[in-house]
C-alpha cells in the first residue's frame, strides 16, 4: 500500500508539471503562429513522444529503475503533456470548419511524426 500511495505522489507531481509545461508551451506556440493550425497540440504531442520513447527505452535497458521514473514521467508529467483529447478536438473542429486538408494534415502530422520522435527517444539511449 505505502508503494501505490508513494506512486500516486509521483504520478500527481510529474502531471503538475506536465500541465503548467503544456499550458505555458500552448501560449508561446500560438504566439509564434497563431491559431490557425494546432501547432500547439502538434508540438506538445512529438516532444512528449520523444521523451516517452525515452524514458521507455532507459527503463527497458535497467538504466533507471521503474520507480519513480516511469509513475513521475511517463504517466504523470506525460500524461499531462500530451493532449491527444486536444488533437482529438482539433481534428474534428478543423473537419467541421470545412478545413478538410488541414484536419488531414493534423491527424497525419500527429501521427507520423510522434511514432517518429518516439522511435528517436530510443535510439538516442541506445546510441547514446
Amino acid at each position: 500500500m505505502n508503494n501505490l500511495l508513494l506512486n500516486i505522489g509521483f504520478v500527481a507531481f510529474g502531471g503538475a508539471f506536465g500541465a503548467t509545461f503544456r499550458y505555458l508551451i500552448g501560449i508561446g506556440i500560438v504566439s509564434l503562429f497563431g491559431k490557425g493550425f494546432p501547432f500547439a497540440t502538434l508540438t506538445v504531442n512529438v516532444i512528449g513522444s520523444l521523451i516517452m520513447g525515452y524514458i521507455f527505452q532507459l527503463v527497458q535497458q535497467g538504466t533507471i529503475s521503474t520507480t519513480p521514473w516511469w509513475p513521475l514521467i511517463g504517466v504523470g508529467f506525460l500524461g499531462a503533456l500530451t493532449t491527444f483529447s486536444s488533437f482529438s478536438l482539433d481534428s474534428l473542429l478543423l473537419i467541421q470548419q470545412g478545413e478538410l486538408l488541414k484536419a488531414l494534415l493534423n491527424v497525419v502530422l500527429n501521427v507520423v511524426v510522434c511514432l517518429f520522435a518516439a522511435y528517436l527517444g530510443t535510439l538516442l539511449v541506445l546510441k547514446g
